[in-house]
């Protein structure tokens, strides 16, 4: 980077602290741009060193203790993973998939049979990661292949039963899967470097799963910035024009199905070693529509966006409005109980946000350009006239050869 002497004179009227910003932030920012692996690695390490101390300023502290607080982190990972992998199909590639929970639950009872009592097995934790995505991305495939053939609706249709059928199965096959009970006393990881994972010690959790984010977020942002994924994007805007220009959309859309599936199934790997209890109620509709509100809510197609929706998401929901019931009911106040409310109230956000900004909180530049196109042409662009049209008026129905 080079400076020019007016520019050196210009910084120099300002105070030392911000001539040195000055003068470090166009490298630092420079270099990140072009390095957003590292990027993204300084990110989520600044932001999951920070939190744990953030929650012990006063007013955090009284909500809940610190433990608990990283507790709720962890499993505010999980959404923040799902929300990621579902941004492939729906944000990327433009498929709307509303059965997402159950490659979630495949990839939990993938680690439930490799780890338990119940099914006599004790594989190693990162080998079942492995495995959990695997599963969920081959479950992927064999969804899509019949079924990516249709579009819109009849697609989200096709996947909201896959998303209903896989539950009733887990539920059903109470010789493989307990049923209702579900799989308890799940092994918990046994990894190097760190200490013994339980109940009573957040912090072990706590950082696989800040490691388990940086990993998934490099890899989708190398998958976003590849030849895939610049197919994807064009299958999204507009899927016979990709065909056209020699794009194979069903192999397109199948590897979107398959990866996405599989993010999806390494949270799951995550969540049951984590409860240490696989069960099918943990995988119902409502698992699929809260991350997809957090898509939304956060700026669908934006990694970045996407991450912070589902933190936000999952923080308002578990902490905020329990906090709310606790706060009226500490000063005797009549209310309504906030948790039962919750899908209402993200109802009516979602029905804001489409209205005042449709492209969410933080969105890709590329959506945003594209919901807000007709306003930067304007809406009340002129036809041409009729010296432009060679003499002919554009409102009449006449036109002279």
């Amino acid at each position: 980077m080079t400076i020019s002497a007016k520019d050196l004179l210009e910084l120099l009227r300002y105070p030392a602290a911000a001539f040195v910003v000055a003068l470090v932030y166009a490298p630092v920012r420079e270099f990140l741009r072009r390095h957003r692996s590292t990027a993204i690695f300084l990110g989520v390490t600044a932001a999951a060193s920070l939190l744990p101390f953030i929650v012990t300023l006063p007013v955090l502290n009284e909500f809940e203790r610190q433990n608990v607080w990283l507790d709720g982190f962890s499993n505010a990972g999980v959404f923040v993973l799902l929300a990621v992998g579902l941004n492939i199909v729906v944000g990327l590639a433009g498929l709307l998939d509303l059965g997402y929970a159950a490659f979630f639950a495949i990839g939990a009872y993938t680690y439930a049979f490799g780890a338990s009592p119940f099914s006599g097995n004790h594989f190693p934790f990162l080998l079942m990661v492995a495995a959990g995505a695997i599963v969920a991305a081959t479950f992927g495939v064999l969804l899509g292949a019949p079924t990516l053939r249709l579009r819109g609706d009849y697609l989200a249709i096709v996947t909201l039963g896959f998303g209903e059928i896989v539950p009733i199965v887990f539920l059903n096959a109470d010789q493989f899967t307990e049923g209702t009970n579900g799989i308890g006393g799940i092994y918990k990881p046994d990894l190097p470097l760190l200490e013994s994972f339980s109940l009573l010690n957040p912090w072990p959790f706590y950082l696989v799963m800040a490691l388990m984010i940086i990993v998934v977020l490099i890899l989708v942002y190398k998958l976003e910035r590849s030849r895939l994924g610049r197919s994807w994007m064009a299958v999204r805007e507009d899927e016979l024009a990709a065909a056209a220009s020699g794009i194979n959309t069903v192999v397109t859309k199948l590897l979107a199905f398959s990866l996405g599936a599989s993010t999806s199934g390494f949270a799951g790997v995550f969540n049951a070693a984590k409860l240490t209890l696989v069960s099918p109620d943990q995988f119902l509709f409502t698992v699929s529509f809260t991350v997809l509100a957090a898509i939304v809510l956060g700026g669908m197609g934006n990694i970045w966006g996407v991450a912070m929706g589902a933190f936000i998401l999952y923080t308002i929901q578990v902490v905020l409005l329990h906090e709310l019931n606790t706060f009226f009911d500490n000063f005797h106040l009549p209310h309504p109980n906030f948790v039962e409310y919750q899908y209402l109230l993200f109802g009516l956000a979602l029905v804001v946000m489409m209205l005042l900004r449709p492209e969410g909180l933080f969105p890709s530049q590329r959506r945003k350009r594209e919901l807000h196109a007709a306003e930067e042409l304007g809406d009340d662009a002129e036809l041409p006239g009729a010296d432009e049209l060679g003499g002919v008026d554009p409102s009449s129905s006449e036109v002279r050869l």
